[in-house]
């Protein structure tokens, strides 16, 4: 089951936006994580936990490059933009998010705008 974790750079918002989309989908602050919590405690929780984390900050590719995965990553390279706007991207990119999500051999999916 396809489940999204939004990293502390995106609005806890978004959830709630996409929600109808990706049901599944939680933010950093619902966890047990403290705020602001730490990339690699970001990492370790998404791995235990089952989660794709969706993430405007490279770190998390650089640490899917370190450690392979789970957890996937979705990075989006979009530059500033509003929640909206990413709540959008995302559920156009439905199927391709679940593409990747479906297959084994990618751990990152940038989404570029």
């Amino acid at each position: 089951m396809l489940r999204l974790l939004f990293d502390n750079n995106l609005s806890y918002r978004i959830k709630r936006k996409v929600k109808d989309v990706f049901p599944n989908s939680m933010h950093v602050t619902d966890t047990d994580l403290p705020v602001p919590a730490a990339d690699i405690d970001i990492w370790e929780w998404a791995k235990n936990n089952g989660y794709v984390i969706v993430s405007q900050d490279d770190d998390f590719s650089t640490l899917s490059s370190l450690y392979g995965f789970p957890p996937k990553v979705i990075h989006l390279r979009i530059g500033n933009q509003s929640t909206q706007f990413i709540a959008d991207l995302l559920m156009d990119s439905k199927e391709t998010i679940e593409a990747f999500y479906g297959n084994s051999t990618d751990g990152v999916l940038e989404i570029i705008y």
